[in-house]
Parts: structure tokens; C-alpha cells; sequence
């Protein structure tokens, strides 16, 4: 799915502030649109769509609404299917979105802050058309200096103010898949000592099952095989180790399609590991409530990210490290008697 705000447009938008309820503090409605000049819609258009979008996109994740006795008890998603459907009503329900979300305010670590209701036009899915509706909350301040001139001196003053390089929190709702929940973007910067009650109690969302939630997991589900369940069966080095996961990555970011049967035979390669191999990812898969097909399209993006935590590193005593990058052959290991330690070898053409 590829999803373009290069066109995309504000139609309509309402700003209230959510206080913590649980703090008493208060929920204040605004009575109408808010009022802003071109210059602030494309301050705020930057803030609203950057963290989505681009190189400094937060994630690739795309999450949909659900709830377990049926989707039209999600308040948020058909508080959605309203505005999509009543563009003219947006101020009375994003006063019910405000008033919801100051509902669920009730950890005590939670900031006040501005909540935003932003309908947009022309926002470009898979070449075509589309509305959607973007749901904001800023919550801190930061301080900025104000230099001017006057009676031939500088003044400096400072003043507290949004950063529109720093969305707190925020969702885009893209009005397509209804059906299943729609699609959303999501970002959340919660303070950790804080509940997730952006996402979990007031969304309410799940990640969307595509190509980078699949990708994403059997590259997951591959390092807890390598790293945690293969040492326990059979007898494997961290070299072992490194070069499997080395591999697994390196099949991912050569293929455009994941294969399971395909994985296996050319990463794991031997029979009774494979065996083991398939047998743990049926009992992982029940664990965490996954239902990963065995063949699906490799998401570049997922395989970027996950490949960070795929650091194959030896590490000995606390001495040295070795990161392996390579090809198992230019390592080996093996014990000197003499001193009574292991040691390894390692095979290369040229330092640098």
C-alpha cells in the first residue's frame, strides 16, 4: 500500500483542550472552528503529516480498529464513519471524540493538551483519492527566544509555544477497508511511566496484518529459533548462531517473496534442524495468536528496521567483541590446551 500527502488538503478543523480527569482537570469544547491563516495551516499541516510520512515517518506499522463484541462498539471508529459520512457535522463529533478521549484520561502521569480534529481531501492511496480524518493531541511546550529591534536596541524575549517538529500524539484514519477496521497511522510518544491509553483505550487499535506486520515477525520469529531454542537441541557455536542469523536477513533482503519452505531449505538448510525449526514456529505462532502464511510479498521496510536487532556479535569474557558480517568459514573456533582457554580464529585479506 502507498499512501501520498503530496496533494493532500485540510477541509475542516476543530481544536478543544483534554485535561486529566483524574487530576480534575478540565475538558474545555470549542463552540466553533478554529480560526487560522494559510501561514498556520502549513505549520500545522507539517506537524499533522510529518511524523507520517517520508524518511522521518515514525513507522511503517498501519494498525485497524477493532473491538471484541463487534467494530460498531468502537467509539472512535464509528465517531469515523460519521465524520466521513456528515463532513458538515465535524465540530459536534469532534466534541465527542474530545469528550471520549477525556474519558480515558484518567492515568495520573497524563498531560493536558490541545486535542485536534483535522479532516483531509485528497489524500492519494494506491494512486486514488481518498478522505481521512487525523486526531491529534499536543501535550508539552517549548521555550522560544524572540528577538527584535527597537529604538535602535535588541530585545530578546521568550515565550512558550508547540513545537510543530514534535507531534506528542496522533493518529491519521484513512477511509478505506471499513469493513475490516479501516487503515491508521499512529503515532505515540508516551511517556513510558504512562498507560498506552492512546492507543489501547482510546483508539483502540491492532496492528494490521500486511506485508510488514508478516515480514516483520518471521524475522522475529526466526532470531528467537537461532538465538534461544537451536542452542538448547543441538550443539551450535555463537559463530553457528551469527551465520544463521546473517543469513536470514540476507534472504529477506534478496527476496521479494517470502517462501517458507524456501526459508528453511536455504537458511537452516539441515533436515532435523528444520524439523525443529517448523515444529517451534507452530507452538511460537499459538503463543503470541499469529496466523503467518506460509508465503506472503517481503516488506523492504520491515526488513530495514528489524535487521538492526540482528547484530551478530561474539561476545568473549570482557574483553572483546566480534561482529560477524560475514561468512562462517573466515572464523573458527577451537581450544588450546596449553592455557586452558578457548580461542578463535579469524581468516581475512586485508585490514583496514
Amino acid at each position: 500500500m502507498t499512501i501520498d500527502f503530496t496533494d493532500i488538503k485540510i477541509a475542516d478543523f476543530h481544536v478543544h483542550r483534554v485535561g486529566n480527569k483524574a487530576n480534575e482537570d478540565p475538558l474545555v469544547l470549542s463552540a466553533g472552528a478554529a480560526d487560522a491563516d494559510d501561514e498556520v495551516k502549513a505549520a500545522l499541516m507539517q506537524m499533522f503529516t510529518t511524523p507520517f510520512c517520508g524518511e522521518k515517518a515514525a513507522s511503517c506499522e498501519y494498525y485497524q480498529f477493532y473491538h471484541d463484541s463487534g467494530l460498531k462498539y468502537n467509539v472512535v471508529y464509528d465517531l469515523t464513519c460519521r465524520a466521513f459520512g456528515e463532513p458538515d457535522n465535524l465540530l459536534e463529533i469532534s466534541r465527542e471524540l474530545a469528550g471520549y478521549l477525556y474519558d480515558q484520561s484518567m492515568h495520573p502521569k497524563i498531560k493536558p493538551g490541545e486535542f485536534y480534529a483535522v479532516l483531509f481531501d485528497d489524500c492519494v492511496i494506491d494512486g486514488a483519492n481518498h478522505k481521512a480524518l487525523g486526531l491529534f493531541k499536543t501535550e508539552n511546550r517549548d521555550t522560544y527566544l524572540n528577538v527584535y529591534q527597537e529604538d535602535g536596541n535588541f530585545e530578546i524575549i521568550s515565550r512558550q509555544g508547540i513545537n510543530i517538529n514534535r507531534l506528542d500524539k496522533g493518529c491519521i484514519i484513512y477511509d478505506i477497508e471499513r469493513a475490516d477496521g479501516m487503515v491508521v497511522s499512529v503515532v505515540d510518544n508516551t511517556n513510558k511511566s504512562e498507560a498506552r491509553y492512546w492507543i489501547d483505550d482510546f483508539l483502540h487499535v491492532r496492528q494490521r496484518q500486511d506485508e510488514y506486520f508478516k515480514t516483520q515477525n518471521v524475522l522475529t520469529m526466526a532470531k528467537s529459533f537461532i538465538t534461544r531454542e537451536l542452542p538448547k537441541e543441538f550443539e551450535v557455536t555463537k559463530a553457528d548462531q551469527a551465520d544463521l542469523l546473517n543469513k536470514s536477513v540476507q534472504f529477506f533482503k534478496e527476496k521479494d517473496e517470502f517462501d517458507m519452505e524456501e526459508f528453511t531449505n536455504e537458511v537452516i538448510a539441515q533436515p532435523e534442524v528444520i524439523e525443529s525449526f517448523n515444529s517451534f514456529c507452530k507452538d511460537y505462532q499459538e503463543e503470541h495468536d499469529l496466523h503467518l502464511d506460509g508465503s506472503f510479498g517481503i516488506s523492504d521496510a520491515a526488513v530495514k528496521q528489524k535487521s538492526r536487532s540482528f547484530k551478530s556479535v561474539i561476545k568473549l569474557d570482557r574483553n572483546f567483541h566480534i561482529y560477524v558480517h560475514g561468512s562462517q568459514e573466515f572464523i573458527q573456533r577451537g581450544y588450546d590446551e596449553v592455557s586452558g582457554m578457548n580461542y578463535y580464529q579469524i581468516f581475512f585479506n586485508e585490514e583496514s
